[in-house]
């Protein structure tokens, strides 16, 4: 029986399998990240889009398309670079046999996009994928076009290489769900990875959620009751960031100049109810709304210049207000 066709506590039993089926199938390609596929994989269920922050050669692109894969979902990678239009991804108009215009759909149209370096595109085009993250819909030429659905970005960015890069507007980073960020390997890891890579073995990856399940998931994290003291944690713990509320902690005061804003504390209570069922509970506890608060926090709040004089870092910041 499939999970959109059981009752609420029978479609958690059952995510439970399917989820630690993904993990089984996604480490074939995927050696480690677990924390950082968690996190994927709950925005995905959550309806969110990620960012994932990473050094190059860390198989972020990898990691995307793997996951594309085993939710066989459509999946469409797009390289932004400084002279990349609006056009190049939402699509454009052309005059056709019938001399009529049509429509000619972008690479945006599909259900997972990998922004690649999604900082190196200039205002004008990441205008246009904010409107495709929003609305789920593009505007070409006065009409709508809807996206396909599901729909997520997922998007990476270089932390060390800033030239010719247009940082993110904070309205941009506010529509990610999670900020990720994706570390080296350890050393055994970077043993294995090199072992499976320098071969000629090719890995055939076997579907595991269909579109109507992952659909239905979505569905059910929503309906996943959450206690009020649990829900009332999740909004003190956003509104905590910000430094000019009554009562703000000491640290927050000192060294943050902004905080974040109440789609903080809708996805932490979002990022708990999925974080909950993933790992067979019914319900979410303070401990789930703790598990994502890192990432869902770390690119809504601002340090000031005391904070980054004296290298006092986001998370830092964050784990002190748990």
């Amino acid at each position: 029986m499939a999970i959109q066709e059981k009752s609420d506590v029978e479609a958690v039993d059952a995510l439970v399998g399917k989820y630690n089926e993904l993990k089984a199938e996604i480490a074939k390609v995927i050696v480690g990240q677990d924390d950082v596929i968690e996190d994927v994989i709950l925005s995905v269920f959550c309806k969110g889009h990620s960012l994932l922050v990473g050094v190059p050669g860390l198989a972020k692109t990898l990691l995307v398309n793997t996951i594309s894969e085993v939710l066989g979902l459509s999946f469409n990678r797009i390289q932004f670079t400084p002279d990349l239009m609006p056009s190049d991804i939402i699509g454009s108009e052309i005059l056709d046999d019938t001399r009529k215009f049509k429509f000619i759909k972008g690479p945006l149209f599909a259900n997972i996009i990998l922004a690649d370096e999604i900082n190196r595109t200039p205002p004008k085009t990441q205008s246009a994928l904010l409107e495709a993250m929003q609305e789920r819909s593009v505007t070409a030429a006065g009409q709508n076009y809807p996206l396909p659905n599901p729909f997520f970005v997922l998007a990476t960015q270089n932390p060390i290489e800033q030239e010719g890069t247009y940082p993110l507007p904070e309205a941009q980073l506010d529509r990610f769900m999670f900020n990720i960020k994706v570390d080296y390997p350890s050393f055994k890891e970077e043993v294995d990875i090199v072992r499976n890579t320098t071969t000629d073995n090719i890995v055939q990856l076997k579907k595991i959620l269909t579109i109507e399940e992952i659909l239905a998931i979505q569905s059910l994290v929503r309906r996943v009751p959450v206690p009020d003291n649990v829900l009332e944690y999740a909004v003190k713990l956003a509104s905590s960031t910000r430094p000019n509320e009554n009562g703000a902690p000491e640290i927050v005061k000192k060294y943050l100049g902004w905080g974040a804003g109440p789609r903080a504390s809708q996805y932490l209570v979002l990022g708990a109810k999925a974080h909950a069922i993933i790992n067979g509970k019914y319900s979410p506890d303070i401990e789930d709304v703790q598990a994502v608060a890192e990432a869902i926090l770390r690119h809504r709040i601002v340090r000031n210049y005391k904070a980054e004089a004296e290298g006092v870092g986001v998370e830092q910041i964050v784990k002190e207000l748990f």
